[in-house]
């Protein structure tokens, strides 16, 4: 079990790597606007004062700080006929960045010469709290009313309507949601009980008792989206799973022999269709991550999925990819905890891998 664990994660963090490689070395496919982004910075009113040949020396001194001088990449094609390829050694913008992820030091924004680290940190503070609770309470909600769904007849009217509004949810993007939420529960002219404020600009004392419950009041529409957004694709296929599981001849005669509807469905269905509801949730973080994208543009919120869409609209390399990274990491140590979830939960995988 051991060697197979340290098997995954060898794989997670290679495939991390990878991903963010290919990103780095996309982004040099147009370098002369990310130098662009930098140099403008050295474009200031104090530069009006000063001589074309100091412009240009603080434009280069800033282009080897940002190691925008050197090679893309160990090796490159030199320009025009023939083919020849020229090999850099370590001098390369990409061994630099790899040296310095290794370090814990991912660069430097080219939009406003921040420690990449220091942008990201703030913005996590405001992603990752939206994130876990979207996927826990999708999870709770999915649970239960997957068991609600599979422990009666499909016919009755609850459960015909509750279907209903799950397809139909299915059926909107996250956008067309959001907005509908929106201009529901936080228009004037409708019920206006949610602000939609962005959770930068309230005022409040993070020492008081009063801040955690505005956090959560300003995060509440933002949440509701991302949960009604994900319920169906885990709950309608755990309804399927818990009926097949109770049709199955031993949920047949665990019935005979007296055993509560609610025993059976939660003590003897739900561990075995629990396991294809694994698949699906690591399926659903990069739906989470791009709703995340979406709700904080729309509500202005401050984190990891907005400052990534600002990235790529102004191409900010270095932003972009440690996002990239963090994402990809993120997704595949989820895949590595399905399978930990599947070795605990399937006695036939733990005698496998024994």
């Amino acid at each position: 079990m051991l060697g197979w664990l340290l098997t995954r994660l060898v794989g997670v963090v290679l495939a991390a790597w990878l991903l963010a490689s290919a990103v780095f070395l996309l982004g040099q496919l147009r370098p002369s606007f990310a130098e662009q982004q930098a140099l403008a910075r050295t474009d200031e009113p104090a530069a009006a004062f000063s001589s074309p040949g100091q412009v240009a020396a603080s434009q280069q001194a800033l282009r080897q700080r940002l190691v925008l001088d050197q090679p893309a990449f160990y090796v490159t094609r030199a320009a025009g006929p023939p083919v020849r390829w020229q090999w850099h050694g370590l001098h390369n913008q990409y061994h630099h960045w790899l040296r310095g992820v290794l370090r814990g030091q991912w660069g430097r924004s080219l939009r406003d010469d921040q420690p990449v680290l220091e942008k990201l940190a703030p913005a996590l503070a405001y992603t990752l709290p939206l994130m876990s609770l979207a996927l826990a309470l999708s999870t709770a909600l999915a649970l239960g009313l997957g068991a609600y769904l599979a422990s009666g007849p499909l016919a009755t009217p609850g459960r015909v309507a509750l279907r209903l509004v799950l397809t139909g949810l299915q059926a909107l993007p996250l956008f067309v949601l959001a907005l509908l939420l929106l201009l529901l529960l936080a228009n004037p002219e409708m019920l206006d009980i949610l602000p939609a404020a962005d959770l930068g600009n309230y005022d409040a004392d993070p020492s008081s008792g009063r801040w955690l419950a505005a956090y959560f009041i300003r995060l509440a529409l933002p949440l509701l989206s991302l949960v009604l957004a994900a319920l169906p694709e885990l709950t309608l296929p755990l309804a399927a799973a818990l009926r097949h599981e109770l049709a199955s001849p031993y949920a047949v005669a665990a019935r005979a022999k007296g055993v509560p509807a609610r025993r059976l469905v939660w003590h003897h269905a739900l561990p075995n269709a629990v396991l294809p509801l694994l698949v699906t949730l690591t399926g659903l973080l990069p739906a989470l991550v791009a709703g995340a994208v979406v709700v904080e543009v729309l509500f202005a919120l401050p984190g990891m999925g907005r400052l990534l869409a600002e990235a790529a609209a102004t191409q900010d390399y270095p932003v972009l990819i440690a996002g990239v990274l963090l994402t990809a990491g993120v997704r595949l140590l989820a895949l590595v905890a399905a399978d930990l979830l599947h070795y605990w939960l399937d006695p036939r995988l733990r005698a496998t891998l024994a």
